[in-house]
């Protein structure tokens, strides 16, 4: 083997080493904020808030980047935890965020759209959300729809739908097939969760059906990333849809 033929070799090996480890890698995005990446186009972050009733609490969100724009899934619980996330989405992935969809109308979702409304970021939600917010005092996302809505950030399809009540009545989820990545927000279960979490708007009920029309929809999911813990596979949907079938008996 020649001197190049090794040296190419051992090169090819370092970029390998160094791709592999950037992928995966927990990132400090601010005090109390993670961030792991998924893929070149998606970014998970975890921000641990302050949620009054609970403590702190592990909320999870989802940025997609293409080019210099970005998306944001569910925001921090308060505009500050926003501005923060906001802050190293320009530094870090030199992206600007251009549009937001929010889970459901709890705090852990939509808290910090406020400050985004500062920044004119678009924000798409589900129509149930839009007038729970109404209700409710809370800042109004711009545009609302009743089944799904398919959005595009470059050449990523952000599919939104909602599949039925669960953890909100008004829960929904997202799909990017580019990615193969399953928002799946409160609806979903980490798989080291013992219960259903936080019940007090829940619909128990039909939260079984609903769980149902996911895994049924979206078989090709390669990651799944529920409100809250870690994320996964496809497990986490059955792991879910396991939680359910004890609640519900």
């Amino acid at each position: 083997m020649t001197y190049k033929k090794i040296l190419f070799l051992f090169l090819a090996a370092l970029c390998l080493k160094g791709y592999s480890q950037s992928v995966g890698e927990k990132i400090k995005a601010g005090p109390g904020m993670e961030v792991t990446k998924l893929s070149d186009k998606a970014y998970f972050y975890v921000s641990y808030d302050n949620i009054e009733g609970f403590g702190v609490v592990p909320c999870n969100g989802l940025i997609l980047v293409d080019g210099n724009k970005a998306a944001l899934l569910d925001t921090p619980s308060t505009s500050e935890r926003t501005a923060i996330l906001n802050d190293w989405i320009e530094k870090s992935l030199h992206a600007k965020l251009a549009k937001f969809i929010p889970n459901h109308w709890h705090e852990d979702c939509l808290g910090g759209m406020s400050y985004l409304q500062t920044l004119g970021v678009e924000s798409y939600a589900n129509q149930m959300t839009i007038d729970i917010a109404k209700e409710k005092n809370l800042p109004l996302p711009d545009h609302g729809f009743k089944d799904s809505l398919t959005l595009k950030l470059g050449d990523m399809d952000l599919c939104c739908y909602y599949p039925g009540a669960g953890h909100a009545a008004d829960n929904i989820v997202v799909w990017i097939p580019s990615e193969k990545i399953l928002f799946g927000g409160c609806m979903v279960k980490n798989v080291r969760a013992k219960g259903l979490g936080n019940l007090s708007d829940a619909v128990v009920d039909e939260w079984p059906q609903t769980i149902a029309k996911v895994i049924e929809k979206y078989p090709d999911a390669r990651i799944v990333i529920p409100g809250h813990g870690n994320f996964g596979g496809r497990e986490l949907l059955l792991h879910t849809q396991e939680l359910l079938q004890s609640k519900v008996k």
